[in-house]
């Protein structure tokens, strides 16, 4: 009775019989798997990048400006203007379906003087808890507290692009600025917010509301003295908008006469809405693009399923020589399922460490280089799928072709060309 060890040496000396096609079978399987896992990866890639954007923006949050009021609804004809003011925050913070607001007032058209620098960065008024609300890593000093908002104290807090053009290189801690000639102190300033270039939240200014209602209110015709940029939330059902948008809908509705039903009167953005788009665009793609590399793999299976009839076919007499030596076709079998199943993982890991370190690599070079993207990453439940299909393959073609010649009678198998 032939031993393992046996066994394992013909396979090896099967193989390297015909090296030319062992190789190209082989390198067949390898681009399969490797496409197959770089194009789920780059699936996964995007979805990462977009996940990471929204991140960046905060959790749960919904972003509410003033808007366009239609005289008959999906018209936008006769539009009436309205603004969000103080009153409507007060009004939406009671609504038991929120479990916070904020609100804030910007303007881009102010100047900001340091001793070293000047800039024009984005000046916002913010109310102590925008630092729940959204995403605002501190990387020095301390964000706006209640006492800032309740006494008007003139103290900013900078983004951190607006800190490096303020103070090139200097501390900034405690020194003093101007916005269009009033003096304030800088108490903190803000980590990197957002990847790459992407750069807005980091060219701004933060002040206390109370101080830009007071200073620096928004400017234009039949606008209200206390008209505020946004007014941005968080549902208290978390993944879930639907009961605290309609509740907020209802209090602007009332608040500027019109009625709540009329969708076009709102300008809002719900990042939690978009990030459930996200992900059913990105489930769409993985399905695209997992599709794409499984037709590519499905190749590479064709491929070995191919080989092993001919390596069986040309070896039929072969194993009729061997059975009639005594060999049994138990050690038939287990030869060929051993030479389908070593052609499969073999190739296939060499596909997946190939493919792991290509996209190792476009991690090294292209990390936080493209705004919204991720580079592709390996995702490990797609190579486990492709190898396991793979070694199905190779085992059913190596052993259904071998069972069929190792049940002929010895004398039959030799008599086959």
């Amino acid at each position: 009775m032939e031993s393992f060890s046996d066994i394992f040496a013909q396979v090896l000396q099967a193989m390297l019989a015909n090296k030319l096609r062992t190789f190209l079978t082989m390198f067949g399987i390898a681009w399969g798997v490797g496409s197959l896992l770089v194009l789920v990866g780059l699936g996964e890639g995007f979805r990462s990048g977009q996940r990471k954007n929204l991140a960046d923006v905060g959790n749960d949050v919904i972003m509410m400006w003033g808007g366009l009021i239609p005289a008959v609804p999906n018209q936008h004809t006769a539009q009436r203007p309205y603004h969000l003011t103080p009153f409507d925050e007060a009004e939406i913070r009671q609504l038991p379906d929120l479990r916070s607001v904020t609100a804030t007032l910007e303007r881009t058209d102010l100047y900001e003087v340091s001793q070293w620098s000047n800039t024009s960065s984005r000046v916002m008024g913010m109310e102590p808890n925008y630092a729940e609300v959204r995403f605002m890593p501190m990387g020095s000093g301390r964000f706006l507290n209640a006492g800032d908002l309740l006494n008007r104290r003139r103290v900013a807090v900078l983004g951190q692009k607006t800190a490096q053009l303020l103070f090139p290189g200097r501390p900034y801690l405690d020194q003093s600025i101007t916005i269009n000639g009033t003096e304030f102190t800088v108490i903190g300033a803000t980590a990197t917010i957002g990847h790459g270039d992407n750069n807005g939240d980091n060219q701004r200014v933060m002040i206390p509301l109370t101080t830009m209602e007071e200073l620096y209110a928004m400017k234009g015709n039949n606008l209200p003295r206390n008209a505020l940029t946004s007014i941005q939330y968080q549902s208290a059902i978390h993944g879930d908008s639907t009961a605290a948008k309609a509740a907020v809908h209802r209090v602007i509705a009332r608040d500027h006469g019109f009625d709540p039903s009329n969708q076009d009167a709102f300008d809002e953005w719900d990042t939690i809405k978009t990030s459930q788009l996200v992900d059913k665009i990105f489930d769409a793609m993985d399905v695209f693009l997992g599709g794409v590399g499984v037709v590519t793999l499905g190749l590479g299976a064709v491929g070995i399923i191919n080989i092993m009839l001919v390596s069986v076919t040309e070896r039929t007499r072969e194993i009729g020589l061997r059975k009639a030596l005594g060999a049994t076709r138990r050690s038939i079998l287990t030869q060929f399922f051993l030479e389908g199943l070593l052609l499969t993982t073999v190739s296939g890991a060499i596909g997946v460490g190939l493919s792991a370190a290509f996209m190792g690599l476009l991690q090294m070079l292209l990390t936080d280089k493209m705004p919204g993207f991720d580079p592709p990453r390996l995702v490990w439940w797609s190579a486990m799928l492709a190898m396991g299909c793979l070694a199905v393959s190779g085992i059913v073609a190596g052993v259904y072709p071998a069972s069929q010649a190792a049940a002929l009678e010895p004398v039959e198998a030799l008599r086959r060309e």
